[in-house]
């Protein structure tokens, strides 16, 4: 749950190149000020290796869904789908995350404390820009 409205949120999430804010991905390749459209295909660095991951974005749905495939490695599958929702006591968060695959346990095992904060650093991050 966040104070700041869907419209900041949702100009934060979108904009891919600033993911300063993200405690998975430190960097990615793409010019500042680009925001995400489907079809985009992007790499991003991301926090625990300096092997780049590449981005799909695959779902757009303009102040309420992002929707993006990780393509890392062959046998892993990975999808993350934001959703941002105004309620009457600010704005909700929703952050998902669905693997498949065989590396699918490794995986969860190394980035479910970090998957944990997405939503919160996004609100925290949205609500810096209103102060």
């Amino acid at each position: 749950m966040s104070t700041a409205p869907v419209d900041v949120l949702w100009c934060k999430l979108i904009n891919v190149a600033d993911v300063s804010w993200h405690p998975l991905f430190s960097k990615t390749n793409v010019p500042l000020g680009l925001i995400a459209k489907p079809g985009l295909i992007y790499k991003a660095v991301t926090r625990l290796t300096p092997i780049p991951v590449r981005l799909f974005v695959e779902n757009v749905r303009p102040g309420e869904l992002l929707s993006l495939r990780v393509l890392t490695l062959p046998g892993m599958e990975q999808k993350i789908t934001y959703q941002v929702e105004s309620t009457l006591c600010g704005t909700y968060i929703s952050y998902s995350v669905t693997l498949k695959g065989w590396l699918s346990p490794l995986i969860w095992w190394l980035i479910k404390p970090y998957s944990a904060r997405v939503a919160t650093e996004l609100a925290q991050a949205a609500e810096q820009l209103l102060a």
